[in-house]
Formats: C-alpha cells, structure tokens, sequence
C-alpha cells in the first residue's frame, strides 16, 4: 500500500466537511482576531492576493503570508490577521452573499487584500486524533510551477483549486455555495498532502507520512490494526533492526507506532459503534482485543468518552 492510500484511509475513517464563511476584501490598514474555535472544528485562511500577518496572540509569534498560501489551524486557536502596518484599522461592512457567505470590505485605501476565509468540520469524537497529530499551526504555499516534477506536486494541484475557489467566489452562479464548501473538504486533503511532501514537513502525521521507509509499517497498521502487532514485526516491515524503527518513528511522529496503532484501533472502533447491532463485544474484537473490559478502558481514555457514550453521540447527531 503506497503512503497515498493510507492517507486516503485516514481520511475516509475521520470524516471532514469544509466551509467558506467570509469572503474578504480590504486596504489596508485592517485587522480580523477569531476567537478559539470549538474542539471539532479547524479555521482555515487562503491568501488569493495581497498579504497578510497572522499573529497568536497567546505566544506573540506571527508568520508573513503572501498570495497563494493556506493556513490551517488544527487546534482551532485563537488568532489575529492584520496588515501589519500596526495602524488603526479601517472599518469594515459585512454584507450576506446569496451563496451562503459573508462578503465583508473596507474603505481603506491601501495594498489590496483578497481572502477566504473558513471552517473544516470533524466529526466527533475523531477530533482528538487531528489535534494530537497535527501542528497548532500549518501553513502550505500553493506554487505554481512549470517544471514536470512541479506539476506533479500537490503544492502545484493547490494552484488550480485556489483559483477555482476564487472563481466561484467572486460570482454568483448557481450552486455556487455547494461547489465552494466541496472544494474546501479537498481543500483540506490536498494540504496535507502538500505539507508532507515538504522537506521542512511538522512532526507528526505529516512527517511521517514524507517519510517512505516507515510506509510499509503504517500501512499495515491502517489495513489490517486488529492484528496483534508488535515493534519486531513492524520493524521487519520496514527492513529496519527494532531499534532503528522506533528511533526513526519517535523522531517522525513525536510518539511511538504502537500509540499511532491504538489511536487508528480507537478511531475505527467509533466508527463500529455507530452501526446498528454492534455490540461493544463485537467491536472490541473487530479492532483487536479479546479484553472487553481493557478495550472500554482504553476507548474511554482515549476518546474523552465511553463506547456507550460514543454510540449514543452518534445516534444524536444523526
């Protein structure tokens, strides 16, 4: 299984929508601060044209962004955009698009800002895998190349969906609000992607899954997690003596395979729950354990809730 297909597994298991909230249009001076977002979902930002400063305000770090780049904030932080000129800014009109959208603009009579900004949806309790193997912060920069092996990269794909968002955007076609919120879930898919394939990609699921050698062993865990897996096998997976796997992979993920294979055996198990007629019995076999007793135990710490609490969340959602 090639590192693609178990990314497309990941994603099949952690169900993710997308939406666009505000399509903006400043001078500068200006300056927008979101608040922390709930657990389940992650703000997103896309620089069509001009630049921008995004500034934590908890750490007081802040990144240039220039036109082309996306930003991602997996933990839902709370956050500032502005100008960067530290001047007072120009107030803004907001005004609801018949899309589905809020068109808000200044009078400022500065460099010109272009942006979308929205929100990805995660469906719960899955939150806590993104948040435990994703950066607070993730930025991506859509390049547009003309080399073959650029063509070929997800940075260069990101080029033609930014500027089909743009497209639809800025008209007023019918469903326009329905392409627009598809576009942001593989908005989503493609900068993970794109993140991974970056030689400076954040520890974590990103860079670990840059990162060929260890393909096998995660591959194995996401096709086949109910198996009694253990580090020796893993490691013969990858062609690795046992020591050099688990150096390779503390240093890729930040912790151990074995942790990724629980959390992978919890994140199905939910989603086992929510069929109708599985039992908690059944599922924790499904996924590996003969302990149904280590199994709730488990699920329940890592989940932030019971299997029956996870059963009945889905039943509310539906």
């Amino acid at each position: 299984m090639s590192q693609v297909d178990w990314l497309s597994r990941l994603l099949q298991m952690i169900t993710i929508t997308g939406k666009l909230e505000v399509h903006c249009t400043y001078g500068a001076p200006w300056r927008v601060a979101w608040s922390q977002s709930a657990a389940h979902e992650i703000p997103y930002h896309v620089v069509l044209n001009g630049r921008a400063i995004i500034e934590d305000p908890e750490t007081k770090t802040n990144r240039e962004l220039l036109a082309g780049d996306i930003v991602l904030l997996p933990h839902g932080s709370a956050h500032v955009l502005h100008d960067g000129s530290g001047h007072p800014p120009g107030t803004t009109h907001n005004r609801q698009g018949s899309a589905g959208w809020t068109l808000s603009e200044n009078e400022s009579p500065g460099e010109h800002l272009d942006m979308l900004c929205g929100r990805f949806f995660i469906e719960p309790p899955h939150d806590r895998m993104i948040h435990d193997y994703l950066p607070a912060t993730l930025i991506v920069r859509a390049i547009d190349g003309h080399s073959e092996g650029s063509i070929k990269s997800a940075s260069n794909h990101l080029v033609s969906l930014v500027e089909l968002m743009r497209v639809e955007s800025a008209g007023d076609k019918p469903g326009g609000c329905a392409i627009l919120n598809s576009l942001t879930s593989a908005l989503f898919t493609l900068a993970l992607r794109a993140a991974s394939e970056s030689e400076q990609a954040p520890p974590g699921l990103l860079a670990l899954a840059g990162h060929s050698r260890l393909t096998p062993a995660i591959s194995a865990m996401f096709t086949n997690p109910a198996r009694p897996w253990n580090l020796p096998d893993l490691a013969d997976l990858c062609n690795m003596s046992r020591a050099t796997f688990v150096r390779h992979f503390q240093d890729k993920l930040g912790r151990s395979a074995i942790e990724l294979l629980t959390d992978i055996r919890m994140s199905m198990a939910a989603n086992e729950l929510k069929k109708p007629g599985m039992t908690t019995e059944a599922v924790a076999d499904a996924v590996g354990y003969r302990s149904v007793a280590a199994f709730r135990r488990i699920f329940t710490e890592k989940m932030g809730m019971t299997p029956g609490q996870c059963r009945r969340l889905s039943r509310e959602v539906k």
